[in-house]
């Protein structure tokens, strides 16, 4: 463990904040956000003081390149992703104090203001540099842009700044092959002036920080990454770009310029945090600058450099934030035996899931869980889904609690019956429930999210274990007493499961909670000595925005006590009601499993299709010019595209291509300049009808002054072709829209 073990006073628990260019996906879920739901959530239940924030990342150049394809503006993609992946957060009870946007005002003005002070204090460079720019799309390209062949293992798919399958950090410049990914394009390189952050100034820093402080408590896979990095040698790092969409970079001098997203995306922590304290009239400060706060980001292992290296870096230029204690990145999720690919729509979206599988977002959650990628990439599959649902939450969970509910209605009326003696069975199954909070809590402590759950179902098989051996169904026949303990026992267990199942199955927990009677506020019947197993709280009694409903998702005007259940009173006291017993988890249907998986078959059908079609074209038409930047429909619309009539033509003198033609455009008679004399004749092409762009401005060529321009295309020989009107009969002038 680090050095450092003092009790945190608060936690500040942080998760990725998504990119807004597409809907939350299973693989989001399994790296980030559903561990950290867990971990919050947990924090809460014992009491901590937690604030646990997000949000969007809305800047980047992917952004503007999507609001071109769209042919809307960036603000309405933001705006579009922003909204479902926040309600699809909200509706699968990802329990945000505060998500956020990076496009919030509060974030331009956090992020411009830490430039600015970095910049005040001399801690950036000023280089001129040559980068890579892509002449179709007329921009320079941000580094997750550019791919090409890795330099150090050979992987044909690196990013620009990074290589997923060696974890090197990179150039753009260093790739071998480099490709546009916005175009397709190869790009060339440009001269551009930027401010860069001398990272390797941070290498002592950083090597204490991370090499030493952490070298026992932070995960493999993110401590070997940070240690390739620092090992192969530092260099500066650029936090500004060439774009046209998001922060401007402020200071004068930078016109054109904004602030790299990964400089600006990580203080979008701190921009939400203080969005959160505004609000809720409380202070943003202790949350990131008191020493006695523990400070977790939970990320993917495609951000470990990122929140690992630069974002601590920048923070200790800053000079009063504190820094992460731990950054349990996980690996990636398959899907079906496939990497997961928003492009080729090869994914489980949550916002389908939510519609698909109503009320079954624990399912989700426990599956997720239960499987997540903490040390290796793992694979989601739908049969394995539906295994972990009937043959673990249906046949252990579910069963047992419908068991206890439904046999102590039948016996007792829903009354909490009272105990006799205790045999040694009985005692062994409380003392071994009251084990599973410290038992649950080490894994949790140590960011072990599947064996957690796993721990959370073996109190489950406890309590089933215990109810299969005491067979109270048959013993009740000959000694009611003992099936009076029996049940008694059997139902301390169930309230265990109601409240350490809470992290991890929220909407479960919840419902059985109800089922128990377990009610809110600060009078309730489980009065045990000076403890209550709900306790009142100080927390609001609303929702946080950003989060779930209060009933469905978490208890925010009652905190339960996670440690309650670790005491030796009984959790449920004799004489207390329970009411009536209903199915927490109902079982999936090879139908349904059958129909994602229709879904899925027809996905990867669809894009061997398109990939075949898109080799045959491109071996076909390899010689083809590439499409040009894209334009906006009112581009298009600028256009005026009539019918015409060639009356005159002749070649221009002392030039071998051009033609000086007289054109009939139903609105004139004007001079067209056109480079075909190569492949026609003057007399063949007189009394040609062609499409003309009349609203070209006029240019002078070789002293004649052309007013417009032939539209023309070449065949499959390369010759040049007129493109005339389909039908016989147009008249010069009519438009061609």
């Amino acid at each position: 463990m680090a050095e450092n073990t003092k009790i945190p006073s608060r936690y500040t628990i942080t998760a990725a904040l998504p990119y807004t260019n597409g809907p939350i996906h299973i693989g989001h879920l399994a790296g980030v956000y559903v561990p950290a739901d867990i971990y919050a959530r947990y924090l809460r239940l014992t009491g901590k003081d937690v604030l646990f924030v997000g949000g969007s990342d809305e800047h980047g150049v992917a952004i503007s390149m999507k609001a071109k394809t769209e042919g809307v503006t960036p603000q309405q993609i933001i705006d579009k992703y922003h909204n479902l992946i926040k309600d699809s957060f909200e509706d699968f009870g990802i329990t945000f104090d505060n998500y956020s946007r990076t496009s919030a005002e509060v974030h331009h003005k956090t992020a411009s203001d830490f430039f600015k002070k970095l910049y005040g204090q001399d801690d950036f460079i000023e280089e001129t540099t040559a980068q890579l720019y892509d002449g179709q799309a007329q921009q320079f390209l941000a580094d997750r842009f550019v791919t090409g062949t890795c330099p150090k293992c050979g992987y044909g798919e690196a990013y620009g700044d990074q290589c997923e399958n060696c974890g090197s950090s990179l150039n753009a410049n260093d790739l071998i092959d480099p490709k546009s990914t916005l175009t397709g394009s190869v790009p060339t390189t440009k001269e551009t002036r930027h401010w860069f952050l001398p990272l390797d100034r941070y290498e002592d820093f950083l090597r204490k920080y991370i090499l030493e402080d952490h070298k026992h408590d932070w995960k493999p896979n993110v401590y070997g990454q940070c240690k390739s990095w620092i090992d192969g040698g530092l260099e500066p790092r650029a936090v500004t770009r060439d774009l046209d969409w998001g922060i401007p970079v402020p200071v004068e001098g930078a016109e054109g310029k904004v602030l790299y997203v990964w400089f600006d995306a990580p203080i979008g922590y701190i921009s939400s945090t203080k969005e959160w304290a505004e609000r809720e009239g409380r202070d943003w400060e202790p949350y990131w600058k008191d020493e006695n706060t523990k400070l977790v980001h939970f990320i993917g292992k495609d951000n470990i450099v990122f929140h690992c290296v630069i974002f601590p870096s920048i923070l200790k230029a800053h000079g009063d934030f504190i820094l992460a204690d731990n950054v349990p990145a996980n690996e990636f999720l398959n899907l079906e035996g496939h990497k997961l690919s928003t492009s080729k729509n090869w994914a489980v979206w949550l916002h389908e899931y939510l519609e698909e599988f109503p009320d079954m977002q624990d399912v989700l959650r426990y599956t997720l869980t239960a499987n997540a990628p903490e040390t290796k990439d793992n694979d989601f599959t739908w049969k394995d889904f539906q295994a972990h649902n009937n043959n673990e939450l249906v046949a252990i969970f579910g069963n047992f609690i419908n068991r206890v509910v439904v046999l102590t209605h039948k016996y007792y009326d829903g009354m909490v019956p009272e105990p006799s003696d205790f045999s040694e069975i009985d005692t062994q199954t409380l003392e071994a429930l009251r084990k599973f909070p410290e038992t649950i809590s080490s894994s949790l402590e140590r960011y072990r999210f599947r064996e957690a759950s796993q721990e959370l179902m073996n109190l489950a098989r406890l309590g089933n274990k215990y109810l299969a051996d005491e067979e109270p169904w048959k013993v009740v026949k000959e000694d009611e007493g003992r099936v009076k303990t029996i049940m008694f026992v059997a139902l301390q267990i169930a309230t265990g499961l109601a409240v350490l199942s809470e992290p991890f199955l929220p909407f479960t927990s919840a419902k059985l909670r109800s089922m128990l009677n377990l009610k809110s506020g600060t009078s309730t019947p489980l009065e045990t000595g000076d403890d209550k197993l709900v306790r009142s709280s100080a927390v609001e009694t609303s929702a946080p925005q950003g989060t779930g409903s209060v009933e469905n998702v978490r208890s925010s005007a009652v905190e339960t006590s996670w440690q309650l259940v670790a005491q030796s009173n009984p959790l449920l006291p004799a004489g207390h009601q329970i009411n009536k017993a209903e199915l927490l988890f109902r079982k999936i249907e090879d139908e349904e499993i059958e129909a994602q998986l229709d879904k899925l078959k027809a996905t990867k059908k669809s894009n061997q299709i398109a990939s075949e079609d898109h080799a045959d074209y491109s071996e076909e038409n390899k010689n083809l010019m590439p499409q040009k930047e894209t334009i906006s429909f009112e581009d298009f619309t600028k256009l005026d595209i009539r019918v015409g009539t060639i009356l005159e033509a002749e070649r221009m003198p002392k030039t071998d291509k051009l033609m000086i033609l007289k054109v009939d455009t139903g609105l004139d008679t004007r001079t067209i300049v056109s480079g075909i004399a190569k492949s026609f004749t003057a007399e063949e092409i007189i009394g040609n009808q062609v499409t003309v762009l009349v609203n070209l401005a006029p240019r002078k060529l070789r002293g004649a002054e052309s007013e417009g321009m032939i539209l023309m295309t070449e065949n499959a020989n390369g010759k040049l072709v007129f493109m005339n009107p389909d039908e016989d009969g147009v008249e010069n002038g009519e438009t061609i829209n």
